[in-house]
């Protein structure tokens, strides 16, 4: 039968970071797992040594048949961002937390951190993270080699996050600790140690973009302006097609990224994925991701290449097409998620009835919203209305099996 292990969190000061009771279970055990600099704290131990290198997945089947007593060596508390919840889920263990890099990184910093934003970058993509901290106060990050202080700094000023200084806490709890405040301009020249903390603190205000962006806002086609989603038809798009904080989210014909940037928005925690045929538009499109701090991922292709690239989605906005429709609605229905929603825009009565013909043959449910819109304008003295052109709005989404069945699942 396994024994049950221990996973013990230690710092970077090796054995001095941990308790008594911890070190004579480390002493007393057979097998000792951890990283290369974790083992190298205990030189004069007696049992077996296993270096934890790359995946977990083989550890893991490794130590299901382990008999021996073992002890799992991990950075800090083993809970948080650390291999403690998976090593929970598929061995018997017990958790033995050191204090966190987050924790000792306020500490030295001498603030609350209970009102902070938790993220990583450690391991991880920085892709999407401008939107998933734009107007936080306060915002702590875990980072490794690749996503080092420097490199975050130079990505948040491509997006003008000018109102942050950071707090960079080096080698927390060893004898080459350093901490201290930077610019952002600062940090990006900055050379760090590879184990590091940095703390966000905004300290300048910035602009707020609530929901329904005026379109004069966005860098647009020049001379001819006016390849947008305009702002009252973006928003009852955007609204059908039933967003969440984990959205994936297409956005075909994406042009200046008037729909793509506000969903990417509300989807902060997901993705946004744009295409676009017109390699000017698509330029414009950058521009406004930067102004708008949303970082999407955008492709030159004329729909539906390029859609190969992306992950299924939840939601799909066509705001235009270039005569494949038929086609184009195929590859959306047979990739959309469970309860996922496509909408697109049709300007004419000939492409509502080709989008609605092509979800009826995909066994897709429709609505159909005609936004019939008119802005007030001056004139003189006075007051009049302009129409905007009047839009089909499709929603669409697959039907239930129940449906399917007449109703009755039982």
């Amino acid at each position: 039968m396994t024994q049950t292990m221990k996973v013990i969190g230690i710092g970077d000061d090796g054995q001095q970071s941990l308790l008594p009771l911890y070190r004579s279970w480390i002493e007393e055990s057979e097998l000792l797992v951890g990283g290369e600099r974790h083992l190298s704290f205990f030189p004069e131990y007696a049992g077996e040594k296993r270096v934890l290198k790359g995946g977990l997945t083989a550890l893991v089947e490794e130590l299901r048949s382990e008999t021996r007593k073992t002890v799992i060596l991990a950075s800090g508390d083993p809970m948080f961002y650390g291999i403690g919840s998976l090593l929970a889920k598929k061995l018997n263990v017990e958790i033995y937390p050191h204090h966190s890099s987050i924790q000792l990184a306020f500490a030295k910093m001498g603030e609350a951190w209970q009102d902070a934003a938790l993220l990583s970058v450690h391991g991880r993509s920085i892709k999407g993270l401008a939107q998933r901290i734009d107007g936080k106060e306060k915002v702590a990050l875990l980072t490794d080699a690749q996503n080092s202080p420097a490199t975050i700094a130079g990505y948040l000023l491509s997006f003008g996050m000018t109102e942050y200084d950071a707090f960079v806490a080096e080698n927390l709890g060893s004898d080459e600790e350093k901490t201290g405040w930077y610019t952002l301009d600062e940090m990006a020249d900055g050379v760090f140690s590879d184990l590091n903390v940095v703390i966000l603190k905004k300290r300048r205000e910035s602009l707020v973009w609530p929901f329904g962006i005026a379109d004069e806002e966005f860098s647009q086609r020049k001379p001819d302006k006016g390849l947008i989603t305009k702002k009252e038809v973006r928003i009852l798009s955007i609204a059908q097609l039933q967003l969440h904080a984990k959205s994936i989210m297409w956005d075909i014909g994406t042009c200046t990224g008037s729909v793509a940037i506000e969903a990417a928005r509300i989807a902060r925690e997901g993705e946004v994925y744009g295409v676009e045929k017109n390699a000017d538009d698509l330029e414009n499109c950058r521009q406004n991701m930067a102004k708008f701090r949303t970082d999407l991922t955008v492709v030159h292709a004329r729909a539906p290449h390029g859609l190969d690239q992306f992950p299924d989605p939840d939601a799909v906005f066509i705001g235009g097409s270039g005569g494949e429709l038929r086609e184009l609605l195929n590859i959306c229905c047979t990739r959309l998620r469970p309860n996922g929603r496509i909408v697109v825009n049709a300007a004419t009565i000939e492409t509502l009835y080709e989008a609605t013909q092509a979800f009826a043959a995909e066994g897709f449910e429709t609505s159909v919203t005609l936004a019939q819109l008119s802005r007030s304008k001056p004139i003189l003295s006075l007051t009049r209305f302009e129409a905007l052109n009047p839009i089909y709005i499709i929603t669409a989404w697959a039907k239930k099996v129940e449906e399917e069945k007449g109703g009755d699942s039982k």
